[in-house]
């Protein structure tokens, strides 16, 4: 393997805040190991509330941004970055913030051209006192990923989820509830504007949950999806358009539904700082075009480095 990156100081941001951590952990550490084999000097940081007193001591030449949910992918610590004239990799303040906030970024690409589900916003006590739509749907948190706190509620279900109103309940005051799409569950990679290809994802839980994701053996990949070819290069030129459309840059993740029965498609969301664990679908789409590992780490930390400053606020 060449050493690319010899002499380049990379600080890999991992672990902090959000409920997504133990994720970040693994996907960190995965890339850190990755930069290192390409011959980088690499700090793994486990960023927390001083990570800007952190970086400032430590001057990396550049920064990956391993972390995943709120605080790190929401557009803050991508503000701590601007302001530490730190190049860093993935999305900027601004994108990182609208693909955070679902139903702000569904308004955004709705605009675009993107089929995107109905719903809306509700307060989670008037959600879990009632149906707020007709079953089958889908209630999440706003500003959440890997499906954490995702409920689906099927057809007939005599009521919402109680969990909403449970004193416990730490993921936001609202919730975003949509209608359930039935069909085949997809991802598109989209590396550096172009979609990669279209991943069929079968959960072994019957739900595309946190374990499903992360877990071993929890879903099964079908790389490219079992689906007309058509509908994939749907699936695949919406994938830009969203990317496009809520100004990301560097490797993002969109989810989608299509229903096959129908030929339905339509768009769930866009992740800015999509997973790179074992398990993970981008890491997988690479290497389904010939993109090993090592080398989409070395090309997230070079695309950062080919924006020269710091200028991400896109």
């Amino acid at each position: 393997m060449p050493q690319r990156l010899t002499g380049h100081h990379v600080a890999v941001l991992l672990g902090g805040l959000s409920s997504e951590r133990e994720v970040s952990l693994v996907s960190g550490a995965a890339c850190a190991d990755a930069l290192e084999r390409l011959g980088a000097k690499v700090s793994r940081i486990d960023a927390g509330r001083d990570l800007g007193e952190v970086l400032a001591r430590l001057k990396p030449d550049v920064v990956f941004n391993a972390l995943h949910g709120v605080w790190g992918e929401d557009g803050t610590v991508q503000g701590v970055l601007e302001t530490l004239a730190l190049p860093y990799t993935h999305c900027g303040v601004l994108a990182s913030a609208l693909a955070m906030d679902k139903v702000k970024a569904k308004a955004v690409m709705g605009a675009a051209g993107v089929v995107v589900p109905g719903g809306g916003l509700f307060n989670r006590f008037e959600a879990a006192r009632d149906h707020v739509m007709a079953t089958p749907y889908v209630v999440k948190p706003n500003a959440q990923g890997s499906s954490v706190g995702v409920f689906i509620v099927p057809e007939g279900a005599n009521s919402p989820p109680q969990e909403l109103a449970a004193a416990s309940w730490d993921l936001g005051e609202e919730v975003l509830i949509e209608p359930y799409i039935p069909g085949l569950e997809l991802a598109v990679a989209v590396m550096d504007g172009q979609a990669l290809t279209v991943t069929e994802i079968v959960p072994r839980t019957g739900f595309y949950d946190y374990e499903a994701k992360y877990g071993e053996g929890g879903s099964i990949h079908h790389v490219p999806a079992r689906m007309p070819a058509a509908a994939a290069d749907r699936a695949m030129r919406m994938a830009e358009l969203a990317h496009a459309s809520l100004g990301c840059r560097g490797v993002t993740r969109t989810d989608l539904r299509y229903d096959d029965i129908n030929d339905i498609l339509v768009l769930l969301e866009v992740n800015t700082q999509p997973g790179m664990t074992p398990t993970s679908l981008v890491p997988e789409q690479a290497a389904h075009r010939g993109v090993g590992f090592d080398d989409l780490v070395g090309w997230i930390v070079e695309d950062a480095y080919g924006r020269g400053d710091a200028r991400g606020i896109a």
